[in-house]
């Protein structure tokens, strides 16, 4: 793939719309799911995604085939994810002790509500992926995004250095710390990571109120299009891993998210809106 994406650059450096227009659909699920991972919640990942897209089409010009290309937009993709403003999951997982105060007040053994065993499986499934995204967002976000590149992403310290703009020595380092303050927490907190742990994620479906049960019954994650989901195979296993290779197998269960189909008709507006000097005079 990668020979094919410089190839795609160099035609769309020239100009050439439908070379960018296949370049941003071979690049734009890869942003998406690192802005989802960063900023914790789909709806507001999108709007992420399509202005670092935007940054992508402005400054393409500038990209030199100094780094592999799918580093450089990553690169673009964390200056942009940095520095955006606070979306709403950050404001609500703050830090680890706050995390860890909900979870407690939020567990129940006993289901009361008429739902079938498929439903349940889904909002299990929900709150699985919501509660661990939530413990990511308690990292501060130097720290998350080494995380998500290393582990979820598995870039090399090389590349993790380039992206962040810092030595690779500096990136392994970052990205050790946020592992170690993961696996702390949720070694204390999760059953994922710890079986006699109390918390559990059908425990904390059961424990919510009727409003934050249909807040998880509309599924912002799971009902999500997603390229593919890690089958169950590898959670059933976790035991079998230590603790550091545990949370890094945790989130990368996750789903592959798809980007919006929307995203390339407004950027296909865009392009046609002459904003662009790339493809002003262009036919």
């Amino acid at each position: 793939m990668g020979s094919n994406l410089e190839n795609l650059v160099e035609l769309a450096k020239e100009g050439d719309r439908e070379a960018l227009k296949d370049l941003l659909l071979k690049i734009k699920d890869r942003v998406f799911g690192l802005a989802v991972r960063m900023l914790g919640h789909p709806v507001d990942a999108e709007d992420a995604t399509q202005e670092i897209l935007i940054k992508i089409i402005t400054h393409l010009s500038a990209f030199r085939q100094e780094s592999a290309f799918t580093s450089w937009i990553y690169r673009i993709a964390a200056n942009y994810l940095l520095v955006t403003r606070k979306r709403r999951a950050e404001l609500i997982y703050s830090s680890f002790d706050d995390f860890a105060n909900a979870i407690d007040g939020n567990l129940a053994s006993q289901w009361s509500q008429s739902v079938s065993e498929a439903e349940m499986k889904l909002l299990v499934e929900e709150m699985m992926i919501s509660c661990t995204q939530g413990i990511l967002l308690c990292l501060d976000r130097d720290h998350r995004l080494a995380f998500i590149l290393g582990e979820i992403f598995e870039v090399s310290g090389k590349q993790g250095g380039y992206i962040l703009g810092i030595t690779p020595i500096a990136f392994r380092k970052r990205l050790s710390r946020g592992r170690k303050r993961l696996n702390h927490f949720m070694e204390k907190h999760c059953s994922l990571m710890n079986p006699s742990n109390p918390c559990n994620c059908e425990r904390m479906v059961l424990g919510c109120t009727p409003q934050k049960l249909d807040e998880y019954s509309e599924r912002p994650f799971t009902a999500y299009p997603c390229r593919g989901r890690h089958g169950p195979d590898v959670m059933k296993h976790l035991q079998e891993f230590d603790d550091l290779q545990r949370v890094a197998v945790i989130f990368r269960s996750h789903p592959d998210y798809a980007a919006p189909e929307t995203f390339m008709d407004n950027l296909k507006g865009l392009m046609n809106s002459g904003r662009f000097e790339l493809f002003n005079g262009q036919q």
